[in-house]
């Protein structure tokens, strides 16, 4: 699978040879699918059943789609959805904001698996779940938005809190709906359930005017099914199964490539049994980190812009390079022309527009990550011999080690604040962070080993997504994994907020935040590639956090001495609830290694003088 969400997908149905990508946003084309004969049979033939409301189809199609946990901030057009929520078993957790309870929503759909769903009213309501959406669009995250909107009598005029949803989240989501007939809500709210997670994920939006949900239907089943024109390829054609088996066959220098398809595509089993069998060095991309084992002798990191030493080399000298559910983004590729020069690229994706879209295959399997890999394993006749290849891939192992320099009498080092957390805590810990310097120390320090614990905002980039992810990790995780929040001073403050929903809840989640006093890695290109000129990047006014989280009822600490780290550490996870640690890090810390935007990921620079 890949990393990047289907664009959109109409909800009326369409003949063969019409586009089936456009999303519809009028009331009288939109919300109109037809209910299914069961339920037509139903209101038919059973008098005595009581009429329900369009709110309660709403919510009644949720319970039906096995949704347990919502997200969400109440107001004027929403509510009467959140009326008929009060009456059903489902949890909702009410969001010091919008746009962090689609980030909540898309976490839990991480860790999950299943869609996070996360509720809006309409006007500002809506439009602040616009940068949540956006970012599970970018990565391929299952969510599914329902929003509040003016009754239907109203829509187009200017009402109060009116705003074209449907319109404005078109671009960023995999598909949306503008429920206009009460008697097709519900299964326009499973059909949109449905599609968030079929095929390649992504979030979807139904737009739910007040008089529909106000309404009355006698309507008492919803359906929860894809569009009959969405039928994404599954099974890989035989005879590209047949070309990428001998065109590893073949291979002197192989490498695998895991993108976040594998994950999303739960394929991690698949890619481990297919990897250790064929002796083959795995890299991944950011979003595919925990997708392999990274304490495995096969494992060469992270590739890209602040990949590791040996996954950058491996992926610049390889001579066949299998890509699965990877959308070769330019902090992975560096500059395409300079990407894996030497391979044949063999990508697998059940997106076919994600393949040769950015980097050229010449063997495209189209199919489901897992699928696949297991389709080629089998048609293998023989590993590739590969022998001397993989001691070149030890040799840079040894070569290129993640370290950095701590004099004894220095400040803290992020590097040793995030080795000490994942030190303290078990191997199925989930890190969440927000966007910045800590966010790559996070990745680069903590060794992952299982899919679905590292959840991250990767090709939006969107600081603060930390806080508000690590509450929909917490809800969506077992009750004995143990939730790591890293995020910077800057990052911090955009959700900080959101601790008022942790106290209240009363979630046991711990962040660190990486506090130096800067946009960090603003801070670090300025230095690099601006002169030095440090403008609008120093945060000198940030707050104490420690004491600004006691303020909201956490648990707080501050650190100033690395001989302090350990035992606060262990302090903050030991406590019961919402805790933050302010750790006062090196200012001048950078992130390393590092290609510089468009280079060559072969000469990745390990301090600024190379840059």
């Amino acid at each position: 699978m890949s990393e990047n969400a289907v664009r959109t997908v109409s909800e009326s149905e369409e003949s063969d040879d019409e586009p089936t990508r456009e999303v519809e946003s009028n009331a009288e084309e939109s919300g109109t699918r037809q209910r299914s004969a069961d339920s037509v049979e139903s209101a038919d033939t059973d008098d005595s059943t009581e009429p329900r409301t369009g709110a309660s189809a709403v919510v009644n199609a949720l319970e039906s789609a096995g949704v347990e946990t919502l997200f969400g901030v109440q107001g004027g057009a929403i509510m009467p959805v959140y009326d008929a929520l009060g009456k059903s078993e489902l949890r909702h957790v009410t969001m010091a904001h919008e746009q962090a309870a689609a980030h909540a929503a898309d976490a839990y759909g991480i860790v999950a698996g299943t869609p996070g769903v996360c509720l809006a009213t309409s006007g500002p309501g809506a439009t602040n779940l616009v940068t949540g959406l956006a970012d599970a669009d970018m990565d391929s995250d299952p969510v599914v938005a329902l929003t509040g909107q003016v009754p239907t009598t109203f829509v187009g005029n200017d009402a109060f809190q009116e705003t074209d949803t449907t319109g404005v989240t078109a671009p960023v989501t995999k598909a949306n709906y503008f429920a206009g007939e009460t008697d097709t809500v519900g299964d326009t709210v499973g059909e949109a359930f449905a599609l968030a997670s079929e095929g390649r994920p992504g979030p979807t939006l139904v737009d739910l005017p007040k008089d529909v949900t106000l309404a009355e239907t006698d309507v008492q089943e919803s359906t929860s099914e894809t569009p009959k024109h969405y039928n994404p390829q599954e099974e890989p054609d035989a005879d590209a199964v047949a070309e990428a088996a001998r065109t590893l066959e073949a291979a002197d220098r192989p490498l695998i490539l895991a993108g976040g398809g594998v994950i999303k595509g739960d394929a991690s089993p698949e890619l481990r049994a297919f990897a250790t069998e064929h002796d083959i060095p795995v890299a991944t991309s950011m979003p595919a980190v925990g997708a392999f084992p990274e304490d495995h002798e096969q494992s060469v990191g992270m590739v890209g812009m602040h990949g590791t030493g040996p996954a950058n080399m491996a992926v610049t000298h390889c001579d066949t390079l299998l890509a699965v559910g990877c959308r070769f983004d330019d902090r992975l590729t560096g500059g395409v022309d300079s990407f894996a020069p030497e391979a044949t690229v063999v990508h697998i994706d059940i997106d076919p527009a994600e393949i040769s879209k950015n980097v050229y295959a010449e063997v495209p399997v189209v199919g489901d990550a897992g699928t696949a890999l297991s389709a080629i394993g089998a048609e293998m006749e023989s590993p590739p011999d590969a022998n001397q290849w993989r001691e070149q891939v030890a040799d840079w192992q040894d070569e290129y080690p993640m370290t950095y320099h701590a004099p004894e009498d220095g400040p803290v080092k992020p590097q040793f604040v995030v080795e000490a957390f994942d030190a303290a805590t078990a191997d199925d810990t989930i890190v969440t962070t927000g966007v910045g310097q800590h966010q790559m120390w996070a990745v680069q320090f903590w060794t992952f080993t299982e899919p679905r614990t590292w959840v991250s905002s990767h090709g939006l980039g969107t600081m603060g997504y930390g806080l508000p992810a690590a509450i929909g990790a917490r809800m969506a995780a077992e009750d004995d994994q143990q939730i790591v929040c890293f995020e910077g001073d800057g990052s911090f403050l955009m959700t900080v907020q959101e601790l008022s929903v942790a106290v209240r809840e009363n979630m046991d989640i711990t962040v660190a935040v990486l506090n130096n006093r800067y946009i960090g890695m603003v801070r670090q290109w300025q230095d690099a590639f601006f002169d030095g000129n440090r403008v609008a990047s120093e945060y000198d006014w940030c707050p104490d956090f420690g004491t600004l989280a006691e303020a909201f009822g956490a648990r707080g600490f501050t650190v100033d001495d690395p001989d302090e780290v350990a035992d606060t550490v262990e302090a903050a996870l030991a406590y019961d609830g919402p805790s933050v640690v302010d750790f006062h890090i090196d200012p001048g810390e950078n992130v390393y290694p590092m290609v510089a935007s468009g280079g060559a990921n072969g000469k990745f620079a390990l301090s600024e003088e190379q840059l």
